[in-house]
C-alpha cells in the first residue's frame, strides 16, 4: 500500500493543489510514484468542485514547469484514517483539522507545511487568493522548499523503503 499524504488548505483552489501537484512531481522525479500517493482538501465547502486557481495554476506553470490538476473537495472526518500525513498550510487550517478530531486519536498526523521548509522561516505558507503576483509566486517558491524537505523526511525515515520491500 502507499503511503499516503493529504494537503489541506481553505479553499482547495490554491495552496494544497499546489502542494499536492508539486509533491507529485517531485515523488515522480525520484522514481516513487508507486509508492507515495498525494491528495488535497480544504477545510471550507467553498469551492467543492472547482479546478484549481488559474493564477496558482499560472505561477506553477512560469516558476517550475508543471500543470496543476485537480478538484476541489472537503476535508472528511475519514481522511484521518485514509491518510499517513495530513499537511496543513497554515495555523488556522491545523486548528480546524484538530477539532474534528474530537478524540484526539490522529493528532499525531496533523502537521504544518512549513515545518518541513529549509529555506524559508515562514511558519504559515499565506493565502495569495486575494493578492497579485508575487504572492502566488512566493508560495510555489514556499510549497517546492517544503515538498522537498517532506519527501527527504519522508525517505530518510525509510518509510518508502519499507513499502518498497512489501
Amino acid at each position: 500500500m502507499p503511503y499516503k499524504l493529504l494537503f489541506v488548505c481553505l479553499g482547495n483552489i490554491c495552496r494544497s493543489p499546489s502542494a499536492e501537484n508539486i509533491m507529485n512531481y517531485l515523488i515522480d522525479r525520484a522514481g516513487l510514484s508507486e509508492h507515495i500517493f498525494c491528495d488535497s482538501a480544504g477545510t471550507s465547502s467553498y469551492h467543492v468542485g472547482s479546478p484549481p486557481d488559474r493564477r496558482m495554476s499560472a505561477a506553477a506553470a512560469t516558476k517550475i514547469g508543471i500543470k496543476l490538476r485537480g478538484q476541489a473537495r472537503q476535508f472528511q472526518r475519514s481522511d484521518f484514517q485514509d491518510f499517513d500525513l495530513i499537511l496543513a498550510m497554515d495555523r488556522e487550517n491545523f486548528e480546524d483539522i484538530l477539532a474534528l478530531d474530537l478524540t484526539g486519536q490522529y493528532h499525531n498526523k496533523v502537521f504544518l507545511m512549513c515545518e518541513f521548509c529549509s529555506r524559508h522561516t515562514l511558519e504559515d505558507v499565506p493565502d495569495p487568493y486575494y493578492g497579485g503576483v508575487e504572492g502566488f509566486n512566493q508560495v510555489i517558491d514556499l510549497l517546492v522548499d517544503a515538498c522537498e524537505g517532506l519527501l527527504q523526511n519522508i525517505t530518510s525515515q525509510r518509510l518508502i523503503v519499507e513499502i518498497k520491500e512489501l
